[in-house]
């Protein structure tokens, strides 16, 4: 075991400890994935990350650095928030990017490509794995554990890119915010829930805040359902989605983790063949782990 640097960051936000946190070991080599997982279950975060060297083709093609990113009882191939939180945490050690004002990130679904805009970072949302309407079977089941009506779910589509999210929209904001997820019914899903926030009826309207939607994310955990206060994946497909099928305008703002009492800012933005989805980052906890 050795020293290593290591920053807890909150994500989504520019106040500590209303955003979605991230525990992130800034010098991962020479350590196993039992060791990694061991040590992200430790955390008892949703997230933590171990920064490495690109590999010979990642670097070949650009990467600035290599991540590994792990939740309880998996790796993933990609996540959002840990995505956004580990360049943040990677900058804030001294990393310095080949390219001014970019960033480029290799993890398991290949490079990724960051943006600095300010003190703010976005990520490219990467390609969907799997995309169009859900199973009708799927939709039922998901009405049942989210408890509201059939009806009451007017669209719905695969959002995967690397975690399997099922994204379905109601017809508000309130009533994403009231529901109260049966987690025996919705077992084995990962399944996102979005409604407007501003007028029924006209596509990205914003509320007085100027936020379009509200989010909340449902996945399998140590201890049945949990919920995700910030979650960048299935904001970036969410995106992808809503965009594509005209559900939402090409910029818009999404407020996730109001139910957990958190404020939770994602920033979304198509230009070109690319969605960009960003947020600030702020450093909560600074030091040294011993790994």
């Amino acid at each position: 075991m050795r020293l290593r640097p290591f920053q807890q960051v909150d994500v989504f936000t520019d106040t500590p400890y209303l955003g979605n946190p991230l525990a992130v070991v800034l010098d991962g080599e020479g350590l196993s994935t039992e060791a990694l997982q061991q040590f992200t279950h430790w955390t008892n975060l949703s997230e933590a990350t171990f920064v490495l060297p690109p590999t010979p083709e990642g670097r070949a093609a650009g990467a600035d650095y290599r991540v590994r990113i792990f939740c309880p009882g998996r790796e993933l191939p990609f996540a959002g928030h840990p995505t956004l939180g580990t360049c943040h945490a990677w900058l804030q050690a001294g990393g310095q990017p080949r390219t001014a004002g970019r960033i480029v990130q290799e993890c398991g679904v290949g490079l990724v490509p960051l943006r600095q805009d300010g003190d703010r970072l976005a990520f490219a949302a990467p390609p969907l794995i799997r995309g169009g309407p859900l199973a009708e079977e799927d939709v039922v089941r998901i009405a049942r554990g989210l408890g509201v009506a059939r009806a009451d779910i007017l669209h719905h589509a695969w959002c995967d890119n690397g975690p399997r999210w099922r994204g379905v929209m109601l017809r508000s904001a309130e009533q994403v915010l009231q529901l109260q997820p049966d987690g025996a019914i919705l077992a084995g899903l990962d399944v996102g829930v979005v409604g407007p926030r501003g007028k029924v009826g006209v596509v990205g309207a914003s509320d007085a805040e100027g936020i379009a939607f509200e989010v909340r994310a449902f996945f399998p955990g140590n201890n049945g359902l949990t919920e995700d206060p910030v979650t960048g994946s299935l904001n970036a497909a969410l995106a992808q989605w809503l965009i594509g099928a005209g559900l939402a305008p090409t910029h818009y703002v999404a407020s996730q983790g109001t139910a957990l009492g958190r404020a939770g800012r994602v920033q979304v933005a198509q230009e070109g063949a690319d969605i960009w989805v960003g947020g600030h980052s702020v450093t909560c906890v600074h030091g040294t782990v011993r790994l």
